[in-house]
């Protein structure tokens, strides 16, 4: 929750700071901050597995507070940076620490029975709404005391963070599990391999990419959105944010175990795309701010589909890959930040131009909706090719 604080801190401000350091338009401040996010992302994508499979061998607890501590130092950089470039190489240090998710996930999967992982995973999506609710708000306020103040909170928060794990977390791998490092299988290919070659694994891993794709594009392009749309200040849009944090918790955290005791991991998937598909529709197309504030805390009720997804996976791996497991995952996600920032920011420019074909604020939704439809196709194709072995027996 409190690393989630610190990352929803700085959110509302990122386009007055690129503003800030580098001038412009807010068209090119988005493409900027769609090249920093992709930096960040890129740096996770490389080194997810390798911290995955670090704590894999280390241990859980030492991977986490090292991670804080350098994190912490991190947004002290960025506090401070006069150009766009020391920005860049703040995003580059961060990806490369922010193994916080990841390394949280192995070690809930190592406290959970394979029959609780999903709704425990849940718990994990909860804390990040939870600590969404208070960042992007306490940063909005933040914000009227300059552009930097909300960083120089985050640092604090990520060194609290640190201090609060030192005293209170206990290590989950012991010498049972405990597994070799390997260069071999902690590179991201190597790992993508490894991993995709377990049944059943292989489609889900390509669902889960495309629904992250998909997702992303709200902290993508949210911001410059509702700011071009609805005119929006830093203050809305850390409002705007908060509620979307509120209801993240809540369906994370509770709804989605009544959702897997009625329908189960099969159906609450399906469910998620269904409803995020709706949601996408109505954010390409809404042209009153009111009606879209409305909308935001409603949209985070399809976020059901990675805790299902992740316990399908973490079942299917052995207790000594659960680090190797959420790193992949943790790659697959960077990936979608390497993506989906570059595509929904150019779309977004491209679209708001003054000399853009047709004004449409709302186009990086209608790519997303479209990514979810296809997502959804390939969930049941894997689920009739899976039920497809079932029918031959009894034929």
């Amino acid at each position: 929750m409190l690393d989630a604080m610190g990352i929803g801190l700085i959110m509302p401000v990122m386009p007055d700071l690129i503003l800030e350091v580098q001038g412009g338009t807010l068209a090119s401040a988005a493409l900027w901050g769609g090249v920093l996010s992709t930096v960040f992302a890129v740096m996770q994508f490389l080194f997810g597995p390798i911290v995955g499979a670090l704590s894999d061998r280390y241990g859980r607890r030492p991977i986490l507070l090292v991670s804080l501590v350098v994190m912490s130092l991190d947004y002290l950089v960025m506090a401070v940076a006069g150009t766009i470039w020391l920005l860049l190489l703040g995003r580059v240090v961060g990806g490369i620490t922010a193994a916080t998710g990841p390394t949280a996930s192995a070690y809930m999967a190592d406290i959970s029975a394979p029959h609780e992982k999903a709704a425990n995973f849940g718990l994990i999506g909860a804390a990040f709404g939870a600590g969404f609710v208070l960042g992007p708000m306490v940063g909005g306020l933040l914000a009227e005391f300059g552009t930097r103040a909300p960083f120089y909170a985050a640092a604090v928060l990520a060194a609290l963070n640190a201090v609060l794990g030192y005293v209170v977390l206990t290590e989950t791998v012991t010498d049972r599990i405990r597994r070799p490092f390997s260069w071999k299988r902690a590179n991201p290919f190597g790992a993508f391999r490894h991993v995709a070659r377990l049944p059943g694994i292989g489609r889900l891993l390509v669902i889960y990419l495309l629904y992250s794709i998909a997702f992303y594009v709200y902290p993508a392009v949210w911001s410059y959105f509702t700011q071009e749309r609805f005119g929006w200040s830093p203050q809305m849009i850390g409002l705007s944010l908060g509620l979307f944090g509120i209801m993240m918790a809540v369906t994370q955290g509770g709804l989605i175990r009544i959702f897997l005791r009625w329908f189960g991991e099969r159906n609450t998937v399906i469910y998620g795309h269904v409803f995020d598909m709706a949601a996408f529709a109505a954010m390409a197309v809404v042209t009153s701010g009111t009606l879209a504030l409305i909308l935001t805390p409603l949209a985070a009720l399809g976020a059901v589909i990675t805790p299902a997804l992740s316990a399908m996976m973490s079942r299917a791996v052995g207790d000594d890959a659960q680090g190797e497991l959420q790193g992949v995952l943790a790659s697959l996600h960077a990936l979608s930040m390497i993506l989906s920032p570059l595509v929904m920011t150019g779309i977004f420019a491209a679209f708001t131009h003054e000399t853009a074909p047709i004004y449409l604020p709302g186009a990086p939704f209608v790519l997303s909706l479209v990514l979810m439809a296809i997502s959804l196709a390939v969930f049941l194709g894997r689920a009739r090719a899976a039920d497809q072995p079932a029918s031959d027996t009894v034929a």
